[in-house]
């Protein structure tokens, strides 16, 4: 398996794990009720499932970009480009001829 492939559902794995212990803890600590709502309603295991499935996709993605972004290299050395003088254009005036062509205005 490629190993960007690897990487990816490695952090999504995690993301799972993450997602599982969210959902947990929102059932445990009864949040908004939750847990006498999933397990006194027919559709309960239903709805708990797809907390889990869409809090998987969050937490996943959010892992994912997370570790992506700090995938960069740490430089000791200073960037940000060169340290060249900045070029001042001086103004140089240019000839308009004043003879105004339209009709004047009253």
């Amino acid at each position: 398996m490629p190993d960007h492939i690897r990487f990816i559902l490695r952090h999504a794995a995690f993301g799972a794990v993450i997602a599982a212990a969210f959902v947990a803890m929102l059932l445990v600590f009864n949040v908004g009720n939750l847990w006498h709502l999933v397990t006194h309603t027919a559709e309960g295991p239903i709805a708990v499932v797809m907390l889990f499935v869409f809090c998987t996709i969050t937490f996943g993605s959010a892992q994912i970009g997370y570790k992506i972004m700090t995938m960069g290299e740490d430089d000791d050395k200073p960037s940000g480009g060169k340290r060249d003088a900045i070029r001042v254009f001086d103004a140089i005036p240019i000839p308009v001829r004043t003879d105004d062509r339209r009709p004047e205005r009253r």
